[in-house]
């Protein structure tokens, strides 16, 4: 934990991330694109992974591929995907050592099947572990999880059109991805673009939002207790 720092804040229990700012931070050094990612996989996401441990939050969702980033270039977008097979090889194992329980949100049927076979084995290998639950959104969009939940819904021969026309906020959410999970208290995406770009479309409803300008491969354990100092900052309301 950083020096300085008051370790008496009121921690988050669930931070999720929208891990922007590899590309920009790749280019700004003159390098290829997929050297932005190649430092966020192998050493990024563990140093926040040890931050979020080091603060006893208990979810962190990373989000590192979304729905719309299927229209990349081809040749990003295979580089991306050697990527996700070194992270469910090399840095899950790291993960897995630190006591993180790896579990994932998004569709991951478009993945090749390596990949989904790799992220099984590693859920199944860490579901005991109790330091922290790190989510990876994968392939995940929040139009594309409400739309998933709707198909669920409509398939689900149990419930007829009365009940889900009478269907509460807390039923619908058993049928997100992160069912049993808490929203997200605080939601951070580096990089300064003030949006969210639909991530956690219906957990984000009284998530405080940070925009820190580093780019997310510097974004250190500095930034992340400076992310949970400004959130100790903000009057949560709740629509009081």
């Amino acid at each position: 934990m950083p020096q300085g720092i008051n370790k008496n804040l009121q921690v988050p229990r669930h931070i999720a991330i929208v891990m922007d700012g590899n590309r920009r931070w790749a280019r700004e050094r003159g390098l290829e694109a997929v050297v932005g990612h190649q430092k966020m996989a192998r050493e990024g996401i563990k140093k926040v992974v040890k931050s979020a441990i080091d603060w006893k939050v208990e979810y962190l969702t990373l989000w590192a591929f979304s729905t719309e980033n299927w229209n990349r270039d081809p040749k990003e977008i295979a580089a991306l995907m050697s990527l996700f097979r070194e992270l469910f090889k090399v840095q899950a194992k790291e993960l897995d050592e630190l006591g993180v329980k790896i579990t994932t949100i998004g569709d991951l049927t478009r993945f090749d099947q390596d990949i989904q076979d790799s992220i099984a084995e590693w859920k199944e290998k860490t579901k005991e572990n109790k330091n922290l639950t790190v989510q990876f959104a994968l392939n995940y969009g929040g139009r594309d999880e409400i739309l998933r939940v709707v198909e669920k819904i409509m398939k689900n021969t149990k419930l007829n059109s009365t009940e889900i026309k009478k269907m509460t906020q807390d039923e619908f959410a058993k049928f997100l991805d992160t069912a049993n999970i808490p929203d997200p208290e605080l939601i951070i995406r580096p990089g300064g673009e003030q949006r969210l770009s639909g991530f956690l479309l219906w957990q984000n409803c009284y998530s405080e939002l940070y925009f820190p300008k580093v780019l997310m491969p510097d974004f250190d354990e500095e930034e992340f207790a400076l992310a949970i100092e400004e959130f100790n900052n903000r009057k949560r309301r709740f629509g009081k």
